[in-house]
């Protein structure tokens, strides 16, 4: 009988569950969170930017061998997790952010919520000058950017386009040549894609 990987594994993945988290924005959340810290076996982790409560508990139906007492019955979250990246051969765990303690998540809030009302504070005084300028000057300014863009080649102007269907030279031009024709531009063959057939 062929071995499999969970054979040589001591059953990480029943060892422990993990939820997934509201992303704490304020004080009081943060707080709610931390509150999970205080309990033992648990931790809390950050990954691809989703928050997420660990609750370190063997699962009841482990067997001494590590094998399942329910296998034929398991839930359906066992049936559907897979070996490919699973916790024996995933390496080292890449959390964002892992807090095993209050403390730790309390700085790190802290933390963040000073820089968060730091971003709002510099969003108000934004919107503070921008209200601050009448209307016509507002506009004025916005078409002198766009003007000056403009001429300094940042924005490309077309002009004078012409429709042009594709041929075989096109295609020794880098275009495809796939019948769908192409914008013609000052020597400059750009693809044009048609609807249906």
């Amino acid at each position: 009988m062929a071995s499999s990987l969970c054979d040589q594994c001591a059953a990480l993945c029943c060892r422990y569950f993990a939820l997934p988290l509201e992303t704490p924005t304020t004080r009081r959340q943060y707080d709610d969170i931390r509150w999970y810290l205080v309990h033992e076996n648990c931790a809390v982790f950050i990954e691809k930017k989703t928050w997420y409560l660990a609750v370190m508990a063997k699962c009841k139906h482990l067997l001494a061998d590590n094998r399942c007492g329910i296998y034929e019955t398991r839930p359906r979250i066992c049936k559907e997790y897979s070996t490919d990246n699973c916790d024996y051969h995933g390496g080292e765990y890449d959390y964002d952010k892992l807090f095993t303690s209050a403390e730790q998540l309390w700085d790190y809030a802290l933390e963040q919520l000073k820089l968060d009302r730091q971003k709002r504070a510099r969003q108000r005084q934004r919107q503070q000058l921008k209200a601050k300028k009448p209307a016509g000057q507002r506009k004025s300014q916005t078409q002198a950017k766009s003007t000056a863009k403009r001429s300094s080649g940042k924005l490309p102007r077309v002009s004078r386009a012409t429709f042009a269907p594709a041929t075989n030279g096109s295609a020794r031009n880098g275009q495809s040549g796939a019948g769908n024709g192409s914008i013609k531009t000052g020597g400059i063959r750009l693809p044009v894609l048609r609807r249906g057939g």
